[in-house]
């Protein structure tokens, strides 16, 4: 419910602030797409996701080095290596959708 109360306004303010460039006599040769839109929301999911995903590593592995002090090298290390795939897929899934959000062709 709290999500649809704060994307209700966000979503009437997209459709305002478009309506000038939309109603435009001979204005802009540019006009906001499905796609473009798509894209955006696309790479501000996968950067929020991104970052909740970092979170959780971080706390998980700094939970179980204070639970076992004696293994903090080795969990240190398997952290990296998530946080490194993690990292890979966030920045693929942005690149995929900048590329849709400029309609890419191939």
């Amino acid at each position: 419910m709290k999500l649809l109360k704060l994307a209700g306004p966000a979503l009437v303010v997209l459709l305002l602030s478009a309506a000038p460039l939309l109603a435009a006599d001979g204005g802009p040769t540019y006009v906001i797409s499905g796609a473009a839109i798509g894209g955006g929301l696309g790479m501000a999911l996968t950067v929020i996701g991104a970052g909740y995903g970092f979170g959780r590593i971080g706390s998980a592995a700094l939970e179980s080095m204070a639970r076992q002090p004696e293994v903090a090298a080795r969990i240190q290390t398997a952290m990296i290596i998530i946080a490194a795939m993690l990292e890979g897929a966030t920045l693929a899934a942005v690149v995929l959708s900048f590329l849709v959000g400029n309609k890419a062709t191939f």
